[in-house]
């Protein structure tokens, strides 16, 4: 089997490895949570249209993510966390098949393709947002196929009806995903970097289609607004309140984004070092291809800045053309790594000998890790382990493993092995190194909501919430759970006896709002994963339960 004739194949299967395997390792976070419980009453109550979490209107987010996340539970179980997350994984595989194919169309070289594509499906972000269960990935993802076909509009003359529609098809499926996320963080910075590199010619044969894309864009982008804003009220001030969050949220300083580099996690020196346009201009397989990724992504990431709300997790459309940026130096290192010259180093000024550093420190380092895991892992790790011995050695063993391969391949000059085993780094880390999870997550007072919902069935007694709706805790219980407390207004429930679900700063609240009442303090439901001990120890995420009986 020649191995450039099965790229894509190889691709399918490195994204299989990272994205879909141990999907249900890590704890359901507060982001996936909303788009879980939304899910789950869309299942339950039918609110497939005007969303509700926790029975409240939901309208910060468009449904798309939720719809596809709800019938991946409808057929694999709601309880199943890897059905739940297994559509975000599939929209990450989407993302970087046709980032492969769009690469392979820029540039007509598929080993550029394919290099800079297992870049992408290892770049850190990317790997979280693949296995996490929330919107991101859904609208970047779709942005990406809307890319790919206007790549082609643009740049052929065949199809082009074709490639407009279904490109504004896919436009409003990323826009149902989450709003102008990705038009402005992803897909204007493609269109300014393509008009300055590529021009935009034969336009005059392309305005009709343009239009059709337009229109379907359109279409597909607003129905769901519309629908929301004419049957519900409360839709308007929700999305007000969501755009004003833009400029008030949040918000951090115009050069927080700018080690976004680091992002990409185990290619952060070689990313940054194919960001060195003056460098890398005159050494790339296709000069004009480089420097439209290199602006693309520098654009996309001064249009991240102007935004006042700032998060890390937003850089996420940035290491989309960054990692086709990537692929330029790699591909470059492949061909030409074992020529340049490493004697003499330190009397020479910038030059080629200069070059091996970054390479030798970046994959050295790496196989430092690897080589260093089985003590070093064991000491952060060995009050967690039990239970967990197996996958700990398993994890110790391949790292040792590729670590060593690592230095002999780098020292040998074999650069292409070496970025290949880098690949298999991250797969051993995914399979191996994610069921660790549990190792980590010692609380010795863990007590999830799940048993909350079991105590009370079983005592036939209704459970309340006081006061501010966590929704990981909503998730765990398995149902809606009624809010006593909303703005000023507390609600007495009806019933002789029922429980309060009480957070540690409404402990005051709580006693006051039912002075006239009995209490009683039955025990902590505490779904941190780490002990009261831990900086990372949340209020939020636990409760006390009182059993209120009206005298």
């Amino acid at each position: 089997m020649k191995v450039e004739k099965n790229y894509l194949l190889l691709l399918l299967l490195t994204c299989v490895a990272i994205f879909f395997v141990n999907l249900n390792s890590l704890p359901v976070n507060i982001m996936e949570a909303r788009n879980f419980i939304t899910a789950r009453e869309m299942l339950n109550d039918g609110n497939w249209l005007l969303t509700t979490i926790n029975g409240e209107p939901r309208f910060q987010k468009p449904p798309l993510p939720t719809w596809l996340t709800a019938f991946s539970a409808a057929i694999f179980g709601i309880k199943s966390v890897w059905a739940l997350r297994l559509p975000a994984a599939i929209m990450a595989l989407i993302l970087v098949l046709f980032s492969y194919k769009f690469a392979q169309k820029l540039t007509s070289e598929k080993l550029y393709a394919f290099i800079s594509s297992l870049i992408m499906s290892t770049s850190f972000y990317i790997v979280a947002s693949a296995r996490d269960g929330q919107w991101d990935i859904y609208t970047h993802g779709f942005m990406m196929v809307c890319i790919y076909l206007l790549y082609k509009f643009f740049t052929e003359e065949k199809h082009k009806y074709q490639n407009a529609l279904l490109a504004g098809l896919f436009f409003g499926c990323s826009f149902l995903s989450k709003g102008p996320v990705s038009l402005y963080a992803l897909l204007l910075p493609f269109l300014i970097a393509f008009g300055i590199v590529y021009k935009y010619k034969n336009f005059k044969s392309r305005w009709l289609p343009l239009l059709g894309f337009i229109i379907v864009a359109t279409v597909v982008s607003t129905w769901w607004h519309w629908y929301t804003i004419k049957f519900d009220p409360a839709a308007a001030e929700i999305t007000k309140n969501e755009t004003t969050n833009w400029i008030s949220y949040e918000t951090k300083p115009f050069y927080y984004y700018w080690s976004f580099f680091t992002q990409s996690g185990v290619w952060t020196i070689p990313a940054f070092i194919a960001l060195l346009y003056p460098y890398l201009k005159n050494r790339v397989i296709n000069k004009k291809a480089y420097l439209f990724t290199f602006l693309w992504t520098m654009i996309s990431v001064v249009l991240l800045s102007i935004i006042p709300e700032k998060k890390s997790r937003y850089l996420l459309p940035v290491l989309i053309p960054m990692a086709l940026n990537t692929g330029f130096y790699i591909e470059y290192l492949f061909r030409r790594f074992n020529e340049l010259r490493d004697k003499k180093l330190a009397l020479r000024s910038l030059g080629e000998g200069w070059e091996v550093f970054p390479v030798y420190f970046n994959f050295g380092l790496i196989g430092f890790i690897g080589i260093v895991f089985p003590i070093g892992g064991y000491i952060f790790l060995k009050d967690g382990l039990a239970g967990n011995w197996l996958w700990f050695v398993l994890l110790a063993v391949a790292l040792f493993i590729i670590a060593i391969f690592i230095y002999r391949n780098l020292f040998r000059r074999k650069i292409a092995t070496v970025f290949y085993l880098t690949i298999s780094f991250i797969v051993a880390v995914i399979w191996f190194g994610l069921p660790l999870s549990n190792a980590i997550t010692n609380n010795p007072e863990y007590k999830p909501y799940s048993e909350l919902n079991t105590f009370g069935k079983e005592g036939n007694i209704n459970i309340y919430e006081f006061s501010d709706m966590t929704p990981e805790l909503i998730w765990d219980y398995g149902e809606k759970m009624t809010i006593l407390k909303v703005d000023d207004q507390i609600t007495v429930p009806e019933e002789n006896k029922f429980g309060v679900m009480v957070s540690e700063n409404n402990h005051e609240n709580f006693e006051k709002a039912f002075s006239d009442f009995d209490k009683e303090f039955i025990i902590r439901y505490d779904m941190n994963p780490k002990g009261t001990d831990s900086r990372t120890h949340k209020d939020r995420l636990y409760r006390d339960l009182f059993i209120v009986t009206k005298k």
